[in-house]
């Protein structure tokens, strides 16, 4: 089936139902009104994604965006699953979003592309992983895509839509569709390049907010401050570093260090922080304490 440009997309497949994905399958549902598999490797943490999707959807109830009927129809068009036949099997788009590692994500790929459909799409949500390689693990480079989606999904507008080096125009199209069917707003990255064009931007100025307290020029508070008041960004470095977790910042930027250019080099004080497990509010404690909030 093709729609204006691209595919017609009936059925969406997500893959991780973490931090990321429970938030996509959600708007994939709730705002796009698509049949959705979500599918992770354990029961566990299906049901975790599941109890956060309808944690967040109580909040859109509480605060009257939805209604109770209408919470019960997306939460009937989410189907959980741990057999990823199942979820792939008559999918017509599958986003990935597995954790952060190019040999488990190629994995994923090479077996998604062996049990999804021929026409099928396959989307990743990476921020830093090339897609180009990302696309060589499957056997339709043309039909594999960059779909990097914003945290929290649910609330972020934005979509960043990756060109592989072979991918086709018409996946493109069809991806950018279903983004703008699900409420997003949509940018295109021209060239396969780590950190796309967020995150490319986004990590060296927060590189630098670490450098600043390495370095002692001002307290943690007034450097977060200065940002809010001066850049208008709705929290401050710091407090974002300590929201994105230390650990992923660092592992985009060594990307973007040894792929780009030595100028992205993280700051000691980032290093020692996530060798030290100050990772921000996932492990309580960052640049601020996250255990009295």
């Amino acid at each position: 089936m093709r729609g204006e440009n691209g595919l017609e997309v009936r059925k969406i497949a997500v893959l991780g139902a973490g931090l990321m994905g429970h938030g996509i399958a959600q708007v994939a549902a709730q705002v796009g009104k698509y049949e959705v598999s979500l599918r992770d490797v354990k029961q566990e943490f299906i049901d975790r994604g599941m109890d956060m999707i309808r944690n967040s959807l109580q909040k859109f109830l509480s605060k009257g965006v939805i209604s109770e009927a209408e919470m019960n129809e997306v939460l009937a068009r989410i189907h959980p699953t741990i057999d990823l036949k199942e979820a792939v099997s008559d999918a017509d788009l599958i986003i990935e979003a597995v954790p952060e590692n190019i040999e488990l994500k190629k994995s994923v790929f090479s077996e998604v592309d062996s049990l999804a459909p021929p026409h099928a799409i396959i989307a990743s949500n990476t921020s830093s992983i090339s897609i180009t390689e990302l696309a060589s693990a499957t056997n339709r480079p043309e039909k594999v895509c960059g779909m990097h989606f914003f945290n929290p999904p649910q609330l972020m507008k934005l979509v960043e839509i990756i060109k592989g080096a072979k991918t086709s125009d018409e996946t493109i199209q069809t991806v950018r569709q279903v983004a703008e069917k699900m409420g997003k707003e949509t940018v295109l990255v021209k060239k396969d390049c780590p950190g796309f064009i967020v995150n490319r931007i986004l990590i060296p100025a927060l590189n630098e907010a670490v450098a600043l307290v390495w370095e002692g020029i001002a307290d943690k508070e007034d450097i977060d401050k200065a940002i809010k008041l001066g850049l208008n960004w709705p929290m401050g470095p710091l407090t974002l570093l300590d929201y994105i977790g230390l650990d992923t910042t660092l592992a985009i930027a060594e990307v973007l260090e040894s792929e780009i250019d030595p100028k992205f080099h993280p700051c000691p004080l980032l290093r020692q922080m996530v060798r030290a497990k100050l990772l921000g509010r996932k492990t309580g404690k960052g640049f601020y304490d996250w255990t009295k909030k």
